[in-house]
Protein backbone atom coordinates (compact mmCIF):
# COMPACT_ATOMS: atom_id res chain seq x y z
CA UNK A 1 0.00 0.00 0.00
CA UNK A 2 2.91 2.66 0.71
CA UNK A 3 4.89 1.60 -2.84
CA UNK A 4 0.76 2.54 -4.16
CA UNK A 5 0.61 5.51 -1.86
CA UNK A 6 3.86 7.62 -2.03
CA UNK A 7 3.45 7.63 -6.40
CA UNK A 8 0.28 10.25 -5.55
CA UNK A 9 0.61 11.33 -1.68
CA UNK A 10 3.48 12.67 0.72
CA UNK A 11 3.21 13.49 4.35
CA UNK A 12 5.74 13.10 7.75
CA UNK A 13 5.84 9.83 9.28
CA UNK A 14 3.46 8.82 5.77
CA UNK A 15 4.79 4.38 5.79
CA UNK A 16 4.60 4.32 10.15
CA UNK A 17 0.67 5.83 9.18
CA UNK A 18 0.17 2.90 6.54
CA UNK A 19 1.49 0.31 9.06
CA UNK A 20 -0.20 1.51 11.72
CA UNK A 21 -2.92 1.95 9.87
CA UNK A 22 -2.70 -2.09 8.45
CA UNK A 23 -2.34 -2.94 11.68
CA UNK A 24 -5.39 -2.03 13.66
CA UNK A 25 -7.35 -3.52 10.01
CA UNK A 26 -9.66 -6.48 12.10
CA UNK A 27 -9.76 -8.19 8.90
CA UNK A 28 -5.93 -8.57 8.32
CA UNK A 29 -5.23 -9.46 12.05
CA UNK A 30 -8.08 -12.40 12.26
CA UNK A 31 -6.45 -13.82 8.55
CA UNK A 32 -2.67 -13.38 8.47
CA UNK A 33 -0.41 -16.06 8.25
CA UNK A 34 2.30 -16.38 10.45
CA UNK A 35 5.74 -16.77 7.95
CA UNK A 36 8.99 -18.55 9.48
CA UNK A 37 12.04 -19.29 7.53
CA UNK A 38 12.79 -23.15 6.64
CA UNK A 39 15.58 -24.61 8.40
CA UNK A 40 18.77 -25.89 5.97
CA UNK A 41 20.32 -24.63 2.43
CA UNK A 42 18.04 -24.98 -0.32
CA UNK A 43 19.16 -26.01 -4.23
CA UNK A 44 18.37 -22.69 -5.63
CA UNK A 45 17.37 -23.00 -9.87
CA UNK A 46 18.49 -20.71 -12.14
CA UNK A 47 17.12 -17.45 -12.67
CA UNK A 48 15.06 -17.47 -15.63
CA UNK A 49 15.66 -15.10 -19.07
CA UNK A 50 12.59 -14.79 -20.14
CA UNK A 51 8.66 -14.36 -18.61
CA UNK A 52 6.98 -17.23 -18.44
CA UNK A 53 9.90 -19.47 -19.39
CA UNK A 54 9.98 -21.40 -15.94
CA UNK A 55 6.95 -21.22 -14.14
CA UNK A 56 6.67 -23.17 -10.59
CA UNK A 57 2.34 -24.48 -9.68
CA UNK A 58 0.74 -25.73 -7.16
CA UNK A 59 -3.00 -26.30 -5.52
CA UNK A 60 -5.07 -24.81 -2.92
CA UNK A 61 -7.60 -27.42 -2.27
CA UNK A 62 -10.58 -28.22 0.41
CA UNK A 63 -12.49 -25.11 -0.18
CA UNK A 64 -15.95 -24.78 0.37
CA UNK A 65 -17.56 -26.39 -3.24
CA UNK A 66 -19.30 -24.14 -5.09
CA UNK A 67 -22.39 -23.80 -7.13
CA UNK A 68 -20.18 -24.68 -10.59
CA UNK A 69 -18.65 -27.44 -8.23
CA UNK A 70 -15.21 -25.71 -8.12
CA UNK A 71 -13.39 -26.55 -4.88
CA UNK A 72 -10.01 -26.37 -6.35
CA UNK A 73 -7.78 -23.09 -7.06
CA UNK A 74 -4.81 -24.03 -9.31
CA UNK A 75 -1.97 -21.71 -9.12
CA UNK A 76 0.37 -20.84 -11.80
CA UNK A 77 3.47 -18.48 -10.96
CA UNK A 78 6.23 -16.91 -13.44
CA UNK A 79 9.42 -17.11 -11.77
CA UNK A 80 11.02 -14.23 -13.37
CA UNK A 81 7.79 -11.83 -13.12
CA UNK A 82 6.32 -13.09 -10.24
CA UNK A 83 2.92 -12.91 -12.19
CA UNK A 84 0.15 -15.36 -11.35
CA UNK A 85 -2.71 -17.12 -12.97
CA UNK A 86 -5.44 -18.46 -10.41
CA UNK A 87 -7.47 -20.85 -12.14
CA UNK A 88 -10.83 -22.32 -10.63
CA UNK A 89 -11.12 -26.36 -10.85
CA UNK A 90 -12.07 -29.28 -9.36
CA UNK A 91 -10.28 -31.24 -7.13
CA UNK A 92 -11.43 -34.22 -9.49
CA UNK A 93 -10.70 -32.57 -12.21
CA UNK A 94 -9.14 -35.63 -14.62
CA UNK A 95 -5.77 -34.80 -16.54
CA UNK A 96 -7.02 -34.17 -20.34
CA UNK A 97 -9.63 -31.39 -18.73
CA UNK A 98 -6.40 -29.69 -16.89
CA UNK A 99 -4.73 -30.04 -20.22
CA UNK A 100 -7.35 -27.97 -21.48
CA UNK A 101 -7.46 -25.45 -19.07
CA UNK A 102 -3.91 -24.52 -18.75
CA UNK A 103 -3.98 -24.26 -22.57
CA UNK A 104 -6.59 -21.68 -22.71
CA UNK A 105 -5.52 -20.13 -19.68
CA UNK A 106 -1.76 -20.14 -19.85
CA UNK A 107 -0.32 -21.11 -23.26
CA UNK A 108 -2.63 -19.31 -25.61
CA UNK A 109 -1.38 -16.12 -23.39
CA UNK A 110 2.58 -17.01 -22.59
CA UNK A 111 3.49 -19.91 -24.92
CA UNK A 112 4.98 -23.07 -24.15
CA UNK A 113 6.92 -22.59 -20.84
CA UNK A 114 11.07 -24.37 -20.47
CA UNK A 115 10.38 -25.83 -17.37
CA UNK A 116 7.79 -26.08 -14.65
CA UNK A 117 8.53 -26.72 -11.25
CA UNK A 118 5.69 -28.24 -8.56
CA UNK A 119 5.97 -27.51 -4.95
CA UNK A 120 8.22 -24.45 -4.32
CA UNK A 121 8.75 -22.01 -1.50
CA UNK A 122 7.41 -19.17 -3.74
CA UNK A 123 4.34 -20.88 -4.85
CA UNK A 124 3.74 -21.98 -0.93
CA UNK A 125 4.44 -17.62 -0.18
CA UNK A 126 1.88 -17.17 -2.91
CA UNK A 127 -0.69 -19.40 -1.91
CA UNK A 128 -0.69 -18.14 1.37
CA UNK A 129 -1.01 -14.71 0.56
CA UNK A 130 -3.83 -16.25 -1.82
CA UNK A 131 -5.61 -17.87 1.48
CA UNK A 132 -5.16 -14.77 3.38
CA UNK A 133 -7.01 -12.62 0.56
CA UNK A 134 -9.81 -15.44 -0.15
CA UNK A 135 -10.37 -15.48 3.60
CA UNK A 136 -10.57 -11.34 3.82
CA UNK A 137 -12.69 -11.23 1.04
CA UNK A 138 -15.27 -13.78 2.56
CA UNK A 139 -14.98 -12.23 5.84
CA UNK A 140 -16.04 -8.66 4.45
CA UNK A 141 -18.12 -9.22 1.83
CA UNK A 142 -19.43 -12.95 1.89
CA UNK A 143 -20.72 -14.67 -1.22
CA UNK A 144 -18.47 -18.07 -2.27
CA UNK A 145 -14.85 -17.41 -2.90
CA UNK A 146 -15.11 -18.18 -6.55
CA UNK A 147 -16.67 -14.65 -7.23
CA UNK A 148 -14.00 -12.74 -6.14
CA UNK A 149 -11.26 -14.99 -7.17
CA UNK A 150 -10.81 -12.45 -10.73
CA UNK A 151 -10.71 -9.36 -8.11
CA UNK A 152 -7.41 -10.97 -6.15
CA UNK A 153 -5.72 -12.01 -9.17
CA UNK A 154 -6.15 -8.38 -10.31
CA UNK A 155 -5.19 -6.84 -6.90
CA UNK A 156 -1.96 -9.38 -6.59
CA UNK A 157 -0.06 -9.08 -10.05
CA UNK A 158 -0.56 -4.90 -8.84
CA UNK A 159 1.04 -5.34 -5.59
CA UNK A 160 4.43 -4.26 -4.87
CA UNK A 161 6.59 -7.04 -4.86
CA UNK A 162 10.20 -6.30 -2.68
CA UNK A 163 11.60 -9.52 -4.38
CA UNK A 164 11.36 -7.60 -7.83
CA UNK A 165 10.95 -4.34 -7.00
CA UNK A 166 8.22 -3.84 -8.51
CA UNK A 167 4.39 -5.12 -8.90
CA UNK A 168 4.30 -8.18 -11.55
CA UNK A 169 1.91 -6.74 -13.91
CA UNK A 170 5.08 -3.78 -14.00
CA UNK A 171 7.57 -6.45 -14.45
CA UNK A 172 5.65 -8.78 -16.94
CA UNK A 173 4.45 -5.55 -19.27
CA UNK A 174 6.75 -2.86 -19.03
CA UNK A 175 4.56 -0.25 -17.26
CA UNK A 176 2.29 0.50 -14.52
CA UNK A 177 -1.41 -0.99 -14.20
CA UNK A 178 -4.16 2.00 -14.28
CA UNK A 179 -6.26 1.29 -11.14
CA UNK A 180 -7.38 2.81 -8.45
CA UNK A 181 -5.56 3.87 -5.61
CA UNK A 182 -5.60 1.21 -2.80
CA UNK A 183 -6.61 -1.19 -4.66
CA UNK A 184 -6.95 -3.62 -1.66
CA UNK A 185 -3.06 -4.46 -1.72
CA UNK A 186 -2.06 -6.56 0.86
CA UNK A 187 1.79 -6.98 1.96
CA UNK A 188 2.01 -9.79 4.91
CA UNK A 189 6.12 -10.14 4.30
CA UNK A 190 7.25 -9.46 8.25
CA UNK A 191 11.12 -8.01 7.42
CA UNK A 192 11.41 -7.14 11.56
CA UNK A 193 11.03 -10.08 13.55
CA UNK A 194 11.15 -8.91 17.39
CA UNK A 195 10.30 -11.22 20.46
CA UNK A 196 6.63 -10.08 21.43
CA UNK A 197 6.43 -9.33 25.66
CA UNK A 198 2.50 -9.01 26.83
CA UNK A 199 1.97 -7.35 29.71
CA UNK A 200 -1.45 -7.37 32.10
CA UNK A 201 -4.45 -5.53 30.23
CA UNK A 202 -2.63 -5.79 26.75
CA UNK A 203 -5.11 -6.67 24.00
CA UNK A 204 -4.53 -9.72 21.59
CA UNK A 205 -6.40 -11.66 18.68
CA UNK A 206 -7.27 -15.15 19.78
CA UNK A 207 -5.91 -17.83 17.30
CA UNK A 208 -8.39 -20.63 16.46
CA UNK A 209 -8.45 -23.84 14.33
CA UNK A 210 -10.87 -24.67 11.74
CA UNK A 211 -12.97 -27.23 12.17
CA UNK A 212 -13.70 -29.56 9.14
CA UNK A 213 -17.54 -29.51 7.77
CA UNK A 214 -18.42 -26.73 10.48
CA UNK A 215 -19.74 -23.70 10.15
CA UNK A 216 -17.65 -21.47 13.14
CA UNK A 217 -18.12 -17.23 13.39
CA UNK A 218 -20.38 -17.63 10.19
CA UNK A 219 -17.71 -19.00 7.75
CA UNK A 220 -16.96 -23.17 7.26
CA UNK A 221 -13.74 -25.00 6.80
CA UNK A 222 -10.29 -23.37 5.32
CA UNK A 223 -12.20 -19.77 4.86
CA UNK A 224 -12.98 -19.65 8.92
CA UNK A 225 -10.75 -16.23 10.77
CA UNK A 226 -7.92 -17.50 12.07
CA UNK A 227 -8.02 -15.46 14.53
CA UNK A 228 -11.03 -14.02 16.93
CA UNK A 229 -11.17 -10.99 19.34
CA UNK A 230 -9.90 -8.59 19.89
CA UNK A 231 -9.15 -9.53 24.07
CA UNK A 232 -5.85 -7.98 24.74
CA UNK A 233 -2.85 -6.30 23.05
CA UNK A 234 -4.54 -5.50 20.05
CA UNK A 235 -4.67 -2.09 18.50
CA UNK A 236 -8.37 -2.15 17.32
CA UNK A 237 -10.44 0.28 18.08
CA UNK A 238 -12.11 -0.33 21.56
CA UNK A 239 -15.93 -0.30 20.67
CA UNK A 240 -15.17 -3.88 18.41
CA UNK A 241 -13.60 -5.48 21.35
CA UNK A 242 -15.32 -9.13 22.64
CA UNK A 243 -15.85 -9.64 26.23
CA UNK A 244 -13.54 -12.60 27.11
CA UNK A 245 -16.20 -14.55 29.34
CA UNK A 246 -18.32 -14.73 26.27
CA UNK A 247 -15.96 -17.26 24.72
CA UNK A 248 -13.97 -19.14 27.43
CA UNK A 249 -14.37 -20.21 30.74
CA UNK A 250 -11.98 -19.79 33.53
CA UNK A 251 -9.22 -22.09 32.31
CA UNK A 252 -9.30 -20.67 29.02
CA UNK A 253 -11.89 -23.48 27.41
CA UNK A 254 -14.54 -22.78 25.41
CA UNK A 255 -17.05 -26.12 26.11
CA UNK A 256 -19.74 -26.22 23.15
CA UNK A 257 -22.81 -28.15 24.34
CA UNK A 258 -25.50 -29.20 21.90
CA UNK A 259 -28.72 -27.08 22.25
CA UNK A 260 -31.22 -29.25 20.09
CA UNK A 261 -31.37 -31.54 17.34
CA UNK A 262 -33.19 -30.05 13.98
CA UNK A 263 -33.59 -32.50 11.44
CA UNK A 264 -33.27 -36.30 11.08
CA UNK A 265 -32.00 -37.89 7.89
CA UNK A 266 -30.96 -41.82 6.81
CA UNK A 267 -27.66 -41.51 5.03
CA UNK A 268 -28.04 -44.45 2.44
CA UNK A 269 -24.70 -46.62 1.65
CA UNK A 270 -24.59 -49.86 -0.76
CA UNK A 271 -25.39 -51.92 2.45
CA UNK A 272 -26.50 -49.99 4.84
CA UNK A 273 -28.73 -47.09 5.98
CA UNK A 274 -26.87 -44.91 8.71
CA UNK A 275 -29.23 -42.59 10.49
CA UNK A 276 -27.71 -39.21 11.23
CA UNK A 277 -29.19 -35.70 12.63
CA UNK A 278 -28.24 -32.34 12.37
CA UNK A 279 -27.65 -30.81 15.92
CA UNK A 280 -27.44 -27.00 16.47
CA UNK A 281 -24.81 -25.67 18.82
CA UNK A 282 -24.52 -22.89 21.65
CA UNK A 283 -22.18 -20.55 19.22
CA UNK A 284 -21.55 -17.40 20.48
CA UNK A 285 -20.81 -16.08 17.23
CA UNK A 286 -23.97 -17.35 15.31
CA UNK A 287 -25.82 -20.54 14.39
CA UNK A 288 -23.67 -23.29 14.24
CA UNK A 289 -25.04 -27.09 12.46
CA UNK A 290 -23.27 -30.28 12.05
CA UNK A 291 -24.59 -33.85 11.62
CA UNK A 292 -23.98 -36.11 13.46
CA UNK A 293 -24.69 -39.97 13.94
CA UNK A 294 -27.58 -40.58 15.65
CA UNK A 295 -26.19 -43.86 17.58
CA UNK A 296 -23.24 -42.12 19.14
CA UNK A 297 -25.07 -38.81 19.78
CA UNK A 298 -28.30 -40.45 21.38
CA UNK A 299 -25.34 -42.62 24.09
CA UNK A 300 -23.86 -39.17 24.92
CA UNK A 301 -26.47 -36.95 24.45
CA UNK A 302 -30.48 -38.82 25.81
CA UNK A 303 -31.76 -35.97 27.33
CA UNK A 304 -31.98 -33.54 23.81
CA UNK A 305 -33.82 -36.91 22.35
CA UNK A 306 -36.91 -36.70 24.79
CA UNK A 307 -38.18 -33.45 23.39
CA UNK A 308 -37.32 -34.67 19.53
CA UNK A 309 -39.87 -36.46 17.56
CA UNK A 310 -39.00 -39.96 16.82
CA UNK A 311 -36.25 -40.40 13.80
CA UNK A 312 -36.43 -41.55 11.01
CA UNK A 313 -35.08 -44.93 11.31
CA UNK A 314 -36.91 -45.40 14.40
CA UNK A 315 -40.10 -44.18 12.66
CA UNK A 316 -39.40 -46.86 9.43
Amino acid sequence: MYQDMKQLYWWPNMKADIAIYISKYLTCLKVKAKHQKSSGLLVQPEIPQWKWDNITMDFVTKLPKMQSGNDTIWVLVDRLTKSTRFLPMRETDPMDKLTRLYLKEVVTRHGIPVSIICDRDPSERTIQTLEDMLCACVIDFGNGWERHLPLIEFSYNNSYHASIKAAPFEALYGRKCRSPVCWAEKSYADVRCKPLEFQVGDRVMLKVSPWKGVVRFGKRGKLNPRYIGPFKKCLSNEPLAVPLDEILDDKLCFDEEPVEIMDHEVKRLKRSCIPIIKVRWNSMRGPELTWKHEDQFRKKYPQLFTKTAPSTSAAS
